[in-house]
Order: C-alpha cells, then sequence, then structure tokens
C-alpha cells in the first residue's frame, strides 16, 4: 500500500525543470514553464551579478517578497523542500542557491534550461543531464553541447537551433530610448559593491549610486534606474553595477522584460517541436 501511494504521488507531480540563472531571462523563462504545468525550480549563479532584479526572481535568495507577472516566488534550500514544492503547485515556482550536482540527487529532470548567460566562460556539455536540455545564448550548439540551443543576440533573439551555434557575444548592447552601452555602468576594479539606491528611483548625472571596495559610483547621465547589483554583493572586475532607463515617462524596470519575453516563447516554441518529432517518430515505428 505504501508503495502504491508513493507511486500515485509521483504521478501527481508536475514534470520537473531545472533553471540555471536567476536573472530577467532565467525568471521570464520560469513564468512559462510554470503556466505550462512544470514544477520550476531556479539555481542561483554568482556570474554575472543580477541586475534587473525587479524583472526577475532573484530576490527571493534573500526571502524578499518577489513576483514576477502574478507568479511568486519562495526560497528553498534543502532536497526535501524542493520534492514538497513539486507535489504541491501552489502559485509558486522555487528559487535555491543549490547547484545542479544538488539538484540532479533530487529526481530525474525532465527539462534543464541553461540561462545564465555566462557569456565569455566555458560552457558544460549538458546533454544526458535531462530529458531535454536548452542553453540560451552564447557559447551553445546544438547537439553538441545541449539538444537545443536559442539565440539571445538582439535582433536575433528566439531563433531556435537545433544544429549549429549561437552567436559569439559582440559587446554591442541593444538600443534602449536612443541609449547603448552607454546606460550601463561597469566595475572598474573587483570589490564589495554598496548601494542604497532603489531600482525604480530617478537619479541624475553624476548622482551618487553607490561604492565599489569604497570607490564611489555616480549615474553617467539623467534616467530611471532599471537595474543595479544587491547591496552587499562581491563582484569582480568589468562586469555591469547599474543601468539606468533615459525614456522618462516611458521608462520600465518591472514585469517581464520584452527581449526575455520573446526567448521564454522560444523555449515553448521548442519543446512543442520536440513532442512532435518525437510522436512521428513513434508513428514511423508503428507503421
Amino acid at each position: 500500500m505504501m508503495s502504491e501511494t508513493r507511486h500515485e504521488d509521483r504521478r501527481r507531480s508536475p514534470a520537473f525543470a531545472t533553471i540555471l540563472g536567476t536573472n530577467e531571462i532565467a525568471s521570464a523563462v520560469a513564468v512559462k514553464l510554470y503556466r505550462s504545468g512544470y514544477g520550476v525550480v531556479l539555481s542561483h549563479d554568482p556570474m554575472p551579478p543580477v541586475i534587473r532584479r525587479k524583472m526577475a526572481f532573484h530576490d527571493a535568495l534573500f526571502d524578499d517578497g518577489v513576483d514576477v507577472d502574478g507568479i511568486a516566488a519562495t526560497r528553498v534550500d534543502t532536497g526535501m523542500e524542493i520534492r514538497r514544492g513539486l507535489s504541491q503547485r501552489d502559485g509558486r515556482v522555487m528559487v535555491t542557491h543549490l547547484g545542479l550536482l544538488d539538484l540532479l540527487v533530487i529526481g530525474s529532470i525532465d527539462l534543464l534550461v541553461d540561462a545564465r548567460m555566462n557569456k565569455y566562460q566555458v560552457t558544460p556539455d549538458l546533454r544526458r543531464l535531462a530529458r531535454l536540455t536548452i542553453g540560451l545564448g552564447p557559447g551553445f550548439t546544438g547537439g553538441a553541447n545541449c539538444d537545443v540551443a536559442i539565440e539571445t543576440r538582439p535582433g536575433k533573439e528566439g531563433q531556435i537551433i537545433q544544429h549549429g551555434s549561437t552567436d559569439a557575444p559582440d559587446g554591442v548592447a541593444r538600443p534602449l530610448g536612443g541609449s547603448r552601452s552607454e546606460r550601463f555602468v561597469h566595475a572598474e576594479v573587483a570589490g564589495r559593491w554598496h548601494s542604497a539606491i532603489e531600482i525604480g528611483t530617478r537619479v541624475y548625472k553624476d548622482f551618487l549610486v553607490g561604492h565599489l571596495g569604497g570607490i564611489p559610483v555616480r549615474a553617467p547621465f539623467d534616467g530611471m534606474v532599471r537595474g543595479v547589483v544587491r547591496d552587499g554583493t562581491e563582484v569582480p572586475a568589468g562586469v555591469k553595477l547599474l543601468e539606468l532607463d533615459p525614456r522618462g515617462r516611458n521608462a520600465n524596470w518591472t514585469g517581464l522584460d520584452a527581449r526575455a519575453l520573446i526567448i521564454s516563447k522560444a523555449v515553448s516554441r521548442a519543446l512543442s517541436f520536440r513532442k512532435a518529432k518525437a510522436t512521428e517518430k513513434e508513428l514511423r515505428s508503428i507503421f
């Protein structure tokens, strides 16, 4: 009787989706997958630091109340909590500091999406770590280090690549209100970041937004704070600390990012495509 009950519990549990990353792209994918019936866990990676935190589930790691497009998030610290969360659809996704190796021992992962956007780091081979693996952005090659790759480069975002590589990073930021890379402030040195500035705050050129290892960091121009690294984060040199939105009343810093939404829809299309291919293969084997 006990074994039958456990079997029934497993059958009722939703498919298990693991997303690597807690940024706005990972979060948009999480929203899409949760609404498609998946039990979703986002695994935090410290690189690169998350700046668009009002568009992401990232701050749930610090027990902040987080809501992205009507979906809330809760922090989980153990495999037992994740198993419990997978069996209870309570309107939340799960966010954890546990890494992929910790999550692999919890149970068979149905879908693994790497949304860390580690553009300049060596990309691991994700295949065989889940029933289906999807890599987002630079470094991924469909059929080589993931089952399906999805392009994230501005202007090409959402392209599904089954065989071949995504574009290498070119360092060119997509335009936003006539601004490109100049809307970002990068860390000139490694150090601990301190800032009391809130996302959504209007700042003016040369306004003091924070300190990096004791070095003052100022706003490059007038605008709304669209993203900023969380206070107290240790950051390496070169990463983005701050993003300003120059669009005035049209500025946006909450909800689903437009580019992230396109990418999340591509993930959903990739799932449908793979299911259709599997069904076609089954039919061929019958007839």
